[in-house]
């Protein structure tokens, strides 16, 4: 069975894992923490099993902002992400929920658009050649 539940800081090393798995190091780590702490981290279980994670804060315009998706590379095309995704969105603290994706990502923009995130505008220079796609979602429309 599959479940969405807020992560805990005993949960910390297992997001870490899977997080180095998919980026290959443990850079992100204090992040993770952070996110953990101020409770805004989600996570996926299966069984009892972590299959991924989301980050979210509320400090892009002060709207809702997914800032970091990641699910083990064993459990991806499952719906994790979709499932992580509309946990959020679902108990986002704004109405606005954005979220965004280097733009050589295919795989994230087919997550946003079947998840009903449009296009919102583009950003240049954070990456340098793959500019990073914004992406929004309202979280009473269903848009």
């Amino acid at each position: 069975m599959k479940r969405i539940l807020a992560a805990d800081i005993a949960d910390l090393d297992k997001l870490v894992a899977i997080d180095r798995e998919v980026i290959g190091n443990a850079s992100r780590r204090g992040t993770i923490k952070r996110a953990i702490e101020n409770g805004q981290c989600l996570l996926a279980k299966e069984e009892e099993e972590i299959a991924g994670f989301l980050i979210h804060d509320t400090s892009f315009f002060e709207c809702a902002f997914i800032s970091l998706v990641i699910v083990a590379p064993s459990k991806r095309r499952r719906g994790f992400a979709s499932l992580l995704m509309d946990e959020m969105v679902k108990s986002s603290a704004t109405e606005k929920v954005f979220s965004s994706t280097n733009q050589s990502n295919a795989d994230m923009h087919k997550v946003f658009l079947s998840n009903g995130f449009i296009e919102s505008g583009i950003v240049e220079n954070l990456d340098d050649g793959d500019p990073e796609v914004i992406y929004f979602k309202r979280k009473t429309s269903g848009r």
